[in-house]
């Protein structure tokens, strides 16, 4: 495993050994798939890699990042539903005619996007969410 795998932000001495566990790499992919569990919560999604992360953060260096950029990932999608559905309110309903569109194509990404996640953490490889803010570093 070369450097390149790693994200920018996970300096030289910190880099953990090359070789993963599969449970480990288990760990990391379900750090991102558990969030489907939270459409069946009322769309708490952030719940199943919060759980995750809390569980196994101190053990791995590698579950701890998955998990951080989960649960960071989820937390801005929970902030953009919060935001469109205010706008919904705010424009009296007439707002849902361009907002429900926005947000369909927003859990589609959301659905795409962290399963490609989750394929990448059981492959052993380091992924970060595009164009989020890392609430939790």
């Amino acid at each position: 495993m070369n450097s390149e795998n790693f994200p920018s932000d996970v300096e030289q001495a910190e880099k953990p050994p090359t070789v993963l566990t599969s449970e480990e790499k288990t760990w990391g992919m379900l750090c991102h798939l558990s969030a489907f569990l939270g459409y069946f919560a009322a769309g708490l999604t952030f719940v199943g890699p919060l759980i995750c992360w809390l569980v196994k953060k101190d053990t791995s260096k590698f579950v701890d990042h998955h998990g951080k950029e989960s649960l960071n990932f989820h937390l801005n999608v929970l902030g953009y539903n919060i935001v469109c559905i205010a706008g919904i309110f705010l424009s009296c309903g007439i707002g849902a005619l361009l907002v429900l569109p926005v947000l369909a194509a927003l859990h589609i990404y959301v659905m795409v996007i962290q399963i490609v996640a989750g394929i990448k953490a059981h492959s052993g490889e380091w992924f970060r969410y595009p164009a989020i803010v890392r609430l939790i570093t």
